[in-house]
């Protein structure tokens, strides 16, 4: 991650969703020792830049004054030399996701400025977590529960290339946080193929048993259970301080960029969630 272009990129417009993401980015860029973009994307999501000058420079310079309130809390983490302003003509989704392709992850918060009172999840934070690239963190809910002890990262396997890049960066978040992992494979949304049950348990066996060699220091929970995914995850949530899954199961169709669990989750989780793109292999 420390080669990256951008390092740790957040998603900032001054609201409180957003300030929530950049004080878990910040603290994630301190803990993996890598840089922190700060990005405020300063046209609305629904206009082009403006064709006159002075109202392009007013905002602009509107744009510039929200992203001066969010980097003093940044500097103070991580300090001046590793925080980075970027402000961007564009709309925000379109601006996060370009730079996905050269950043460790995207942090972004449930619900912007613009996004209407109700929703679940805002259009943005929607956008990013389906067409950016690599990692994608929303930071929902709550992740430092006052007066109570950090909870578990919870990941999600069933199998698919994106689900086992979900279980590396689990074990990365458990370890960075001293925190145990809970992995749950749930088997009831699987195709029907004879044997497909068990493979799918097979493979989720082999690939913990990988991934806890490289992570020998970190505690983990295998769940292995006859429910939905979306059941099982949801229900594994609770209290969790992250849940990781692929942005798209083995039965994904294609051309889905989320699947529905990874969709159930972003909307319902009561905590930040982890969305992982398959990474190419040679990347």
């Amino acid at each position: 991650m420390t080669g990256t272009r951008y390092g740790i990129v957040a998603g900032y417009d001054g609201s409180p969703g957003s300030v929530r993401a950049l004080r878990w980015a910040a603290r994630e860029a301190q803990e993996r020792g890598t840089t922190l973009t700060v990005c405020l994307a300063w046209t609305p999501d629904h206009l082009e830049p403006p064709a006159e000058p002075a109202l392009a420079e007013l905002a602009r310079q509107h744009g510039q004054r929200i992203l001066a309130r969010g980097l003093p809390y940044a500097e103070s983490v991580l300090g001046p030399d590793r925080v980075r302003p970027d402000l961007a003509a564009g709309s925000a989704a379109y601006v996060l996701c370009e730079r996905s392709r050269a950043a460790g992850m995207v942090v972004v918060g449930g619900r912007g400025h613009s996004e209407l009172p109700g929703l679940l999840l805002g259009s943005v934070s929607w956008q990013v977590a389906g067409h950016a690239a690599g990692r994608v963190v929303v930071v929902r809910g709550e992740w430092r529960p006052a007066n109570q002890a950090p909870g578990p990262v919870v990941v999600g396997m069933d199998g698919s290339p994106a689900a086992q890049d979900a279980v590396a960066f689990a074990f990365e978040e458990a370890a960075l946080r001293d925190a145990p992992l809970v992995a749950v494979c749930a088997l009831t949304d699987t195709a029907g193929r004879l044997g497909e049950s068990r493979q799918i348990r097979d493979d989720f066996e082999d690939l913990m048993a990988r991934e806890a060699k490289e992570h020998p220091e970190v505690s983990v929970t295998h769940r292995v259970l006859p429910g939905t995914p979306r059941a099982a995850l949801l229900a594994a949530s609770a209290g969790a301080q992250l849940i990781v899954v692929g942005a798209r199961g083995r039965d994904g169709i294609d051309d889905m960029t989320l699947g529905s669990v990874a969709q159930a989750v972003l909307h319902h989780a009561p905590c930040p969630v982890g969305v992982v793109h398959q990474v190419p292999r040679d990347r």
